[in-house]
Formats: structure tokens, sequence, C-alpha cells
């Protein structure tokens, strides 16, 4: 990583280099006999519960789209094995955490409960009305003696 005590995430958002631990494991998948020797899967770990540049209702937020990812401690584990080298999964494992936390960063509208309309409501009668006629002269009349 950077010297730098801070790591910019993107859109106003930055974490201490000091929360993020990366350790390189074996990849699975093609390789041939070179997958066996060289550890090039990286497996980041985030720790999410002693962050202190992030505001708590970001790391809420964060937590539930972490989902399973996210450990008993508190930590946001990624693992990344795309690439055959370690510093391009390392790349994209920084890259997937830094969305995450973008994608935390969205605050959703809070829904404002409303009402129909009182004309709305007689549009939804008067179709009601007007399908019930249509289904009734299908019907078959009976004839009576």
């Amino acid at each position: 990583m950077t010297d730098r005590p801070n790591m910019d995430a993107g859109d106003g958002f930055s974490i201490h280099k000091d929360d993020v631990h990366m350790d390189f494991i074996r990849a699975s998948g093609p390789g041939g006999q070179n997958v066996n020797k060289v550890s090039t899967a990286v497996q980041l770990r985030f720790d999410l519960q002693h962050n202190r540049t992030l505001t708590e209702a970001h790391k809420k937020r964060l937590a539930t789209l972490a989902g399973s990812r996210l450990t008993n401690a508190g930590e946001v584990v990624l693992t990344a094995d795309r690439f055959r080298t370690q510093e391009r999964n390392r790349e994209d494992a920084l890259e997937r955490l830094f969305d995450l936390i973008r994608r935390a960063g969205y605050v959703p509208k809070k829904r404002k409960p409303t009402r129909p309309t009182l004309a709305s409501k007689r549009r939804r009668l008067e179709g009601k009305k007007q399908r019930s006629s249509t289904k009734k002269m299908r019907s078959r009349k009976t004839i009576e003696y």
C-alpha cells in the first residue's frame, strides 16, 4: 500500500490504511503448476467496528451491504482471485471495498406515505364496475318457463 495515512474511497469518503489488512493466499482455478507455488489471491480484511473515519449510520449501512462477508468480530472480508498477479488482485480487492463504501454512502430517501385522491378512487371503482358488467354480459342467460 501507499505511505499515505488515509486512502481515498471516492465521493468524499476515506479510510485509514491501518483499518485494511491484506493476506495473500493460494488461488484456485487455472494457472498450471504455478498455482501450487505462488500465492496470488488476496484476502482483504477491513476493520469496520474500530474504524474512526466513517459515521455510525454509514457503518450500519455498510454492514447491511456486506451481509455474509461481515464477521462476528466486525471485519468485512473480501477475497479477490480473478487475476493471476498479486498486484491486480490487490487493486481489485481495494476497488470492491471502495465500491461497497460508496454504495453505503448513499442515503435512501424516506418514503412519505400518501393517500389516494378522491378522483383516483372514483376511477378505480368505475373500472371495477365496467369490468363487472363485461363479465355479466358474457354469462349465459337462463330461460325460465
